[in-house]
């Protein structure tokens, strides 16, 4: 495919995705399509797409109109692409200019450059102070490529050579010594023997650090609350904790399993936990805020009503995880949210129910420092 027939894919996908069509949906829905089309037809075109989601507000200024013709029209200017090189009409590409093409001529509202809804700036403004503009332009580009490292079967020096020897670039990253970023050949990752093998999984370095922060957990009986897909969990089992998965929609943790198989770990998954644990992990149901790089659609579905009810989710969570907390234990709470009423303010909330304890090894990551919007925190149970 030439450039300009991706760019017109890209809108023809756009334009389904504004029609509340989901993005994964509408890509696959428009590969089945498009079969002629490569992979790296399909690769590009994907990040067409997402760049596109990432930059809504402010490609649809640049572009001049908010269809999937403004925002690919936005996503050029942006690059500083003139788009009469490529909106040409010819082989497939998009049609010629016109005078509804142009750019917004206002200036762009500090909302509209920072590509955030109007009324949770406000909100940001609150949880970032000074950093927020510099966090959200953060949030405006892609997200770095990361791998843990499975303690359990290799250091990061071993892996990072296995994937070396299959032309996969990494370099370790501050955040947790299992991080790995991968600075080439990131679509090789899942096809390398590192991963085939088990000595890698791919994970965020802020959802690693989290992790690196709780106490010593080797031997520990440990209960993963919400576990997902199970990341966490693999990670906690790789550090040698006994680890309990539960997830309140099981189907999320269906390939568990074989990743533990993969992984080398045990893990017992259970649709309703019992008894108490050494430490319990809720990571919780959140905005996901600080994953809107990778994420960017829960960006715009986010509602105030939406994170009131995320709030009090988190508290049930909350009470719920406590009650398989031992004595002389501990909760650990997490999200991938960049907001304080998501974060500080709920554990402190929660605090204040069970006796006013303090929380303790707190960890409130943004992505300057690396990887995704992170935070976790302790509330020990007393004996």
């Amino acid at each position: 495919m030439t450039p300009g027939a991706r760019l017109q894919s890209a809108i023809e996908i756009l334009d389904r995705i504004l029609a509340r069509q989901p993005a994964e949906q509408a890509l696959t829905n428009w590969a089945r399509g498009h079969r002629f089309a490569g992979s790296k037809d399909r690769a590009a075109i994907r990040d067409h797409v997402f760049d596109c989601i990432r930059c809504k507000r402010s490609f649809a200024h640049l572009g001049g109109r908010t269809d999937g013709r403004g925002l690919v029209l936005g996503l050029l200017r942006d690059a500083g692409t003139d788009p009469e090189t490529l909106f040409t009409g010819e082989g497939y590409g998009p049609r010629k200019l016109a005078q509804d093409d142009m750019p917004d001529p206002a200036p762009m509202p500090r909302a509209v450059a920072l590509d955030c809804p109007d009324w949770l700036l406000p909100e940001l403004d609150r949880s970032l102070g000074a950093n927020t503009d510099q966090v959200l332009l953060a949030m405006r580009h892609r997200a770095p490529v990361f791998l843990r490292v499975n303690e359990a079967r290799a250091t990061r020096e071993q892996a990072a050579a296995l994937l070396a020897a299959d032309g996969i670039e990494t370099r370790p990253v501050p955040l947790a010594n299992t991080a790995l970023e991968v600075t080439a050949q990131a679509r090789r990752v899942r096809q390398s023997a590192a991963f085939a093998d088990g000595l890698i999984e791919l994970q965020d370095a802020a959802s690693q650090a989290v992790i690196a922060a709780l106490p010593d957990i080797s031997g520990a009986k440990v209960l993963d609350y919400c576990a997902g897909g199970g990341g966490k969990a693999l990670a906690m089992a790789a550090r040698g904790a006994d680890v309990t998965a539960h997830d309140a929609d099981a189907a999320r943790m269906k390939d568990l399993p074989e990743r533990a198989a993969r992984a080398g770990v045990q893990i017992a998954c259970c649709a309703r936990p019992e008894g108490v644990f050494d430490l319990v992990l809720a990571d919780v149901p959140c905005s996901g805020s600080g994953a809107w790089r990778r994420a960017p659609e829960g960006k715009w579905a986010l509602t105030p009503d939406r994170l009131a009810q995320l709030r009090t989710l988190q508290q049930e969570i909350l009470a719920k995880a406590w009650a398989h907390v031992r004595p002389g234990g501990c909760l650990a709470y997490a999200t991938c949210s960049l907001l304080d009423v998501e974060n500080d303010l709920a554990v402190a909330c929660f605090a204040t129910t069970i006796g006013g304890r303090s929380p303790s090894n707190t960890l409130n990551l943004t992505p300057l420092d690396g990887g995704d919007g992170f935070f976790g925190s302790l509330i020990h149970k007393a004996i």
